[in-house]
């Protein structure tokens, strides 16, 4: 009878050596990739929260749209003063549009009607168009902060968000 031998053959140590580099190069590639991830994060760039939108005197009465596209906002001149609208509807956030002939907000999604105050008047939008503070810097210039909003035509008065000039 012949004694069986213990222990590793050459192929099997090969295999076994093979396996292992491998094994070791996958993970060292997500410890890798991890590192990347970590140091490199997937930053979302937007736009700054608040910005000038030109002196008073530049806007005439009613709606201003110069800023709907790039600010997402609308200025409106009323009697009372100066108020910034959101141009996001209240029911799904789609982009209503101005019509000027009709002196109202429509939303081409759902229907949705808002009164140039952003008062919601038909359609299911839940609430009226938020309005964001409205200010005048220290050069005069008009300055929108999105980031200060309010919802509830209770404080649509209030100086942050209606500027009488």
């Amino acid at each position: 009878m012949a004694d069986k031998q213990e222990g590793l053959t050459r192929k099997e140590f090969i295999n076994w050596f093979w396996i292992g580099w491998a094994t070791f190069s996958v993970a060292l590639g997500i410890m890798g990739t991890l590192l990347v991830r970590f140091l490199f994060p997937n930053v979302l760039f937007e736009k700054p929260s608040s910005f000038r939108a030109g002196k008073p005197d530049e806007y005439g009465p009613g709606v201003d749209e110069r800023f709907k596209d790039t600010q997402n906002v609308w200025i409106v001149r009323s009697p009372e003063g100066f108020y910034a609208l959101s141009t996001v509807c209240t029911h799904l956030g789609c982009t209503p549009n101005w019509l000027q002939s009709e002196k109202k907000f429509k939303c081409p999604c759902h229907g949705s009607g808002f009164r140039p105050t952003g008062m919601n008047f038909e359609g299911p939008a839940p609430r009226p168009l938020e309005r964001y503070s409205i200010a005048l810097d220290e050069t005069g210039n008009l300055k929108i902060d999105k980031s200060k909003t309010i919802r509830s035509p209770d404080n649509w008065t209030d100086p942050a968000f209606l500027l009488k000039v």
